[in-house]
C-alpha cells in the first residue's frame, strides 16, 4: 500500500513505544503487573487511531481488543492475535541489561517481551498507525486479540471466544510470530506446535537429612532422574507407550515444502554455540523435526542445594517441570493419560503429576493456504 512506502520505514515512535512497553512488567506466573499492562495496551492502541476496549471474565486476566474499520474494504476483517504478557525474567544473573529496561545497543533492544510479544505487537500496531498517517484508511477492517495468559497456557482464550465471538469474527487471522530467519528472510508459518506441560514432583523422608544417610534413605532426587530417563531416548525419541499412535505424518506435499524450505544450519548452531544437532539428524531430516517433531524437554529440575559452596544434605523432595511439544493427531488428555499410565506401569507410582496446560497442536491444509 502506499502507506508503507510514503512514511519513514522506523514508524514514527516505533522503539520509544516499545521501550515504554517493555518497562511494564507483565508476568502472568507471578500475576506480575498484568492489570496495568493492559492499561498500558489500551492506550497504545488509543493514541495510534485504533478503537481500544478492555473485555474482562472473572478470574480470568483482561484481555485487550482494538478495532479500525476500512471505508474502502468494509466486506473484509483481518484479526491480529497477540499477547502482552511475559515470561519470568529469573534467574536474573545471566542479563547483561535489566529485563524490564527496554535497553537500546546498536541495532538491538534488550528486555523481556523485546520479541515474545510486546515486540510483535508492537510492529502491528505501528503498521496500522502508518496506514492511517499516510492514507486515512486501512486497506481492509483490522482487529487486535491481545490477551495477557499466552505464557501461562491461555486458559481463558476459549471462554473469551465464546462470550465475544461476534465482536472477534474475521476473514483471517494472523497468529503472534512475526520473524526472520539468519538471512534476514520473513518466515510464514503454516502451524503450530502443541504443549503439554506437566509437573513431576517425588517426596523421600519428611524431612532434609544430612547425606550420609543416603545409605538408609533414597534420594528423591535420584528417583526423579530414573523415572526421567525412561521417558525419552538418547536420539529425542519419546518413548512412552503409544505416544505417537494417532500422530498425522506429514503429506508428500507438505515434505516437498519442507525440503525446499532455506534453513541455514550453520548459522543455527553458530547462534546457539552448539556443534550438532539432536540424533545427528541434518539436511531434510532437521527441517522435517521442526515442523513435525514430538519432543519431551525437561524446562526445570529443582532439589535440594543449588547456592554457592557445598552443603551436604539429602533433599526431602525433587520437582521437575516437563513440556511436551505435540504434533497433529496428538490429544493432550490422551497422551496426559499414557504419561501417567506410563509412570506407573515402570514403578513410579508415587511420582505425582500436576498438568499446568495442555493444547492440541495446529496445522493449516496446504491446499487452502
Amino acid at each position: 500500500m502506499k502507506a508503507l512506502r510514503e512514511v519513514d520505514r522506523g514508524f514514527p515512535g516505533t522503539i520509544d513505544t516499545l521501550q515504554e512497553l517493555i518497562r511494564q512488567p507483565s508476568v502472568s506466573a507471578k500475576n506480575e503487573g498484568i492489570e496495568e499492562c493492559a492499561l498500558l495496551v489500551h492506550r497504545i492502541l488509543k493514541r495510534s487511531g485504533i478503537t481500544p476496549e478492555i473485555l474482562r471474565i472473572k478470574g480470568a486476566a483482561p484481555l485487550v481488543y482494538g478495532e479500525v474499520r476500512s471505508r474502502a474494504n468494509p466486506g473484509r476483517t483481518l484479526l491480529f492475535y497477540n499477547h502482552y504478557d511475559v515470561q519470568p525474567a529469573e534467574p536474573l544473573d545471566p542479563w547483561d541489561h535489566p529485563p524490564f529496561g527496554g535497553t537500546v545497543r546498536g541495532n538491538k533492544i534488550f528486555g523481556r517481551g523485546a520479541t515474545d510479544d510486546k515486540g510483535e505487537l508492537v510492529t502491528r500496531i505501528k503498521a496500522v498507525e502508518a496506514c492511517l498517517r499516510a492514507e486515512g484508511d486501512v486497506p481492509c477492517n483490522v482487529k487486535f486479540v491481545i490477551e495477557g495468559e499466552e505464557e501461562t497456557g491461555s486458559e481463558h482464550i476459549g471462554a473469551y471466544l465464546k462470550k465475544y465471538r461476534k465482536k472477534f469474527a474475521c476473514d483471517g487471522v494472523i497468529w503472534e510470530f512475526g520473524y526472520v530467519d539468519s538471512s534476514d528472510r520473513p518466515v510464514i508459518s503454516l502451524g503450530m506446535k502443541g504443549l503439554l506441560y506437566v509437573e513431576l514432583s517425588v517426596t523421600g523422608a519428611n524431612q532434609d537429612a544430612h547425606s550420609s544417610l543416603a545409605v538408609l534413605i533414597e534420594n528423591p532426587a535420584w528417583r526423579l532422574v530414573c523415572a526421567l530417563n525412561t521417558m525419552r531416548g538418547p536420539a529425542g525419541t519419546v518413548l512412552i507407550k503409544d505416544w505417537y499412535r494417532e500422530v498425522k505424518p506429514l503429506g508428500k506435499r507438505d515434505v516437498r515444502l519442507v525440503s525446499k524450505e532455506p534453513f541455514d544450519e550453520a548459522a543455527f548452531r553458530r547462534e546457539f554455540g552448539i556443534d550438532r544437532f539432536v540424533g545427528g539428524i541434518r539436511g531434510t531430516a532437521a527441517k522435517k523435526a521442526l515442523v513435525s517433531g514430538a519432543t519431551c524437554n525437561i524446562a526445570g529440575f529443582h532439589s535440594g542445594y543449588g547456592g554457592e559452596g557445598a552443603k551436604t544434605v539429602l533433599p526431602a523432595k525433587a520437582v521437575a517441570k516437563v513440556d511436551f511439544r505435540l504434533v497433529p493427531g496428538m490429544d493432550p488428555k490422551k497422551q496426559e493419560a499414557r504419561l501417567r499410565r506410563h509412570l506407573l506401569s515402570h514403578g513410579f507410582g508415587d511420582i505425582s503429576v500436576k498438568v499446568f496446560h495442555g493444547e492440541a497442536a495446529a496445522r493449516t491444509d496446504l491446499g487452502t493456504s
